[in-house]
Order: C-alpha cells, then structure tokens, then sequence
C-alpha cells in the first residue's frame, strides 16, 4: 500500500507511533540527557511532566541537589 492508499487517520496514527518510538528510543540510550528538556517542558507545562520525563535516575539527582543545598545552608548559614 503507498501513501496515497493509506487513509489520512491511518497516516496521522503511523506519524504518531513513529514519534513515539524515536522518543523512547532516545530516552533509553540518554536518560540523564534529556533533563534539559524535561525542565524547559516543565516550566511550560506542570510538575506531573517534569516528573514522567525525567524518570527516576533525573528525579535522584534532583533529589539531591536539593539536599545537598540545604546541608550547605545549614553548615555556612
């Protein structure tokens, strides 16, 4: 079937999965490498964003960093 044969939501539908794909792919080779755009979504969008695109490796290190800015705050403060 070519692309002329294909009904227009069959198409939009394949565009979608393609996107998909590419996206969890690029998630799964750069997970930490994604942070950047995952804080540009969430300062768009909302914290629910922030957090599923992230996952849990950029969750910890958020974590973190929290955590260690209130121990330096605490020590020199």
């Amino acid at each position: 079937m070519t692309n002329q044969e294909i009904p227009q939501p069959e198409r939009e539908r394949e565009r979608e999965r393609e996107r998909e794909r590419l996206a969890r792919e690029e998630l799964k080779n750069n997970p930490t490498g994604t942070m950047k755009d995952a804080y540009d979504r969430a300062t768009i969008g909302n914290l629910g964003e922030l957090v599923s695109t992230l996952g849990w490796k950029g969750i910890g290190i958020i974590i973190l960093i929290i955590l260690m800015g209130i121990a330096v705050k605490s020590i020199f403060f």
